[in-house]
């Protein structure tokens, strides 16, 4: 077994639920080392002790066992010194303090630990303007609880109609927008999702080479993975459900869906606000690796260059290149989701052999036009307005688990606890 380094910070993190993202987010920082304590919020009994959890922990159906992940095909189980009493173990050299009490992050004494920086990734609390006494919980209990910062693994959603994003609130995507958390203001931080953070990567580098207001209008479909939010079998939809089809057995079906991708990714990249963008999701059989279908109208110039596939895929060649995190991939290879599953810190993979490219005219009648005066019209010889206007479709693979999401939402984590 290779020799373990030591730790980057005696800071303790927090960890509230144990859920996919949870579990993974715990994987990560054992095998990162930064944090040389973790506590870990379950807020409930599990098992019959805290061997079961142990057991949870160490043994994944989709990326195999904790030790394999570690150490390869020659690690030997690294979880041992189980304390039921306490509610600790160690994996890995690595002290977790498991709370099985209380699930309102009000109730989680965060400052009896010592736990300055907490990751919440129930999915539960992401309104970022109910106060930390909400009858049902929410993101601001943790601070009240005696974090000084929170992480949310999931987009920020604001029920009350008309209220705004918060001033110490904010989000934002490793490698496209982390420069804008504040650490001086910002006490609530969204990693945004796992679509949002790959589909921010397929964005970035066309808006940097094309502007704005070059993309005339966009739209992505992404193939989901399942989610523990839908079934196994059928399902009676609980009070007040509209979505009937999450209740639908994931194991049978193909199933439409819908994503807040499109509203987050104007939170982190502001120039999608000013463009016509549209978001839609399907869930297929498959524990992780997804994929997003971006599909782009592009404005082509006069006198410059066409834009074509080879065009597309050397913006793309040419920004993994130079993305210092190398959170930005392209792949001339033939993949499938597999290849992609537990790629390291592969925020997204861009499949360089499916770049394709239409160029056509669009005509557009200005007297049909309302902001034209007629006037205007009258005196052109021809009110037909001729475009050329190039559409691409672009594919771009993400592990919406351990190998994207969680991964860089460990970056994120790492990079708040330095400023801390």
């Amino acid at each position: 077994m290779a020799e373990r380094k030591e730790f980057g910070s005696d800071l303790i993190l927090g960890i509230n639920g144990l859920g996919r993202i949870g579990k993974l987010s715990l994987w990560h920082h054992v095998a990162r080392r930064f944090f040389p304590e973790i506590v870990v919020n379950i807020g409930r009994t599990a098992g019959t002790c805290l061997a079961d959890i142990a057991d949870y922990v160490e043994r994944d159906s989709t990326y195999g066992s904790l030790h394999g992940y570690l150490y390869g095909h020659r690690g030997k189980p690294v979880i041992d010194q189980i304390d039921e009493d306490a509610g600790t173990m160690s994996i890995d050299g690595v002290k977790v303090r498991f709370l099985r009490t209380h699930r309102n992050p009000l109730q989680v004494a965060w400052s009896n630990h010592d736990v300055r920086l907490v990751v919440d990734t129930t999915g539960r609390f992401l309104d970022p303007t109910l106060p930390g006494d909400a009858p049902k919980g929410s993101l601001r209990g943790h601070l009240d609880a005696g974090a000084e910062k929170v992480i949310a693994s999931a987009p920020f959603k604001i029920k009350s109609k008309g209220a705004s994003m918060p001033e110490d609130a904010v989000t934002t995507v490793m490698g496209v927008n982390a420069h804008q958390y504040d650490p001086r203001r910002h006490r609530l931080i969204s990693n945004a999702s796992c679509t949002t953070t790959c589909l921010a990567h397929m964005i970035r580098p066309l808006i940097n080479h094309f502007g704005p207001k070059r993309i005339l209008s966009a739209s992505m479909a992404t193939v989901h993975a399942a989610t523990g939010s839908q079934q196994v079998l059928d399902r009676l939809p609980g009070s007040g459900k509209t979505d009937l089809r999450k209740n639908r057995s994931i194991l049978n079906n193909i199933i439409l869906t819908t994503t807040g991708a499109a509203k987050a990714l104007s939170l982190v990249i502001p120039e999608m606000a000013n463009i016509g963008f549209i978001a839609e999701s399907v869930r297929i059989a498959s524990s992780t690796g997804s994929l997003i279908i971006l599909v782009l109208n592009l404005q082509e110039e006069p006198d410059g260059e066409p834009i074509r596939a080879g065009m597309i895929k050397e913006i793309y060649r040419q920004s993994a290149e130079e993305d210092p995190a190398g959170y930005l991939h392209y792949s001339d290879r033939q993949n499938v989701s597999a290849d992609i599953i537990g790629l390291p810190r592969a925020a997204a993979i861009i499949e360089g052999h499916e770049i394709h490219t239409r160029t056509a005219e669009i005509t557009i009648d200005l007297s049909r036009v309302a902001s034209v005066e007629p006037a205007v019209v009258s005196a052109m010889k021809d009110p037909l307005l001729r475009i050329p206007v190039t559409q691409a479709v672009i594919y771009g693979w993400y592990d919406n688990e351990l190998g994207s999401y969680v991964n860089l939402l460990g970056d994120r984590t790492v990079s708040i606890a330095e400023q801390l």
